[in-house]
């Protein structure tokens, strides 16, 4: 079984990696551990982010992360892609040689966690207080993007944002932890592309540590 520590942005992301994450990789011999970066969530940024990374090297075959895009602090112009790699660059500045790609690598979420509860938005109806109007909205929002990764994040428009206007007192931490299951990680790899690229590679990691061992 390969260890795997995830740096993660917040209480929502743990408990989805504990929860529901844990369960779809653990037949395939990795067992995810969430970490929050100084033992608290929010606030992040690429110096927090590597030194979280940093401090699970010590306890775990492979490390990574699971934060968010909007609301990443300094992060200017670049793009996801451009933050992980940042991250990684920090970390091995931090560490003082390069790290294995292989077994640590970054994962930037475009552009919130809660994107990925558009997956398939009729799960929403699992929650005892949504409405069918509720639905019909997030169903609105969703057609207007090609996967819910592209839904933007704008303070106003961001992923989180809609699901508040649309489902009055949702609560980020208990309801999407509920949706998410609901929803099933099959489902959300199916239309994240970015979401599956990180987790294929999270399902690989059995035989490329395997292989370099060898």
């Amino acid at each position: 079984m390969i260890r795997v520590g995830i740096a993660v942005e917040g209480e929502t992301e743990e408990d989805f990696v504990r929860h529901v994450l844990a369960g779809y990789l653990v037949p395939y011999g990795v067992w995810p551990h969430p970490a929050l970066p100084g033992r608290r969530g929010g606030n992040i940024s690429v110096q927090r982010i590597a030194r979280g990374m940093r401090e699970l090297l010590r306890g775990f075959d492979a490390v990574t992360t699971l934060v968010d895009f909007y609301g990443f602090k300094r992060k200017e112009a670049k793009t996801p892609v451009e933050l992980e790699s940042a991250i990684v660059d920090q970390l091995n500045r931090t560490v003082g040689n390069p790290v294995s790609t292989q077994r640590v690598f970054a994962y930037v979420q475009r552009h919130e966690f809660e994107a990925l509860l558009f997956s398939d938005v009729e799960r929403f109806r699992c929650l005892p207080t949504v409405s069918q109007e509720s639905v019909s909205s997030l169903a609105d929002v969703r057609k207007k993007f090609d996967t819910p990764e592209d839904i933007d994040d704008d303070p106003e428009t961001a992923p989180s944002k809609r699901l508040l206007r649309s489902i009055p007192g949702y609560d980020k931490r208990v309801d999407g932890l509920v949706v998410a299951a609901e929803i099933g990680v099959d489902q959300i790899r199916s239309e994240c592309p970015r979401f599956r690229a990180w987790l294929e590679k999270l399902q690989t990691l059995p035989a490329v540590l395997g292989q370099q061992s060898q």
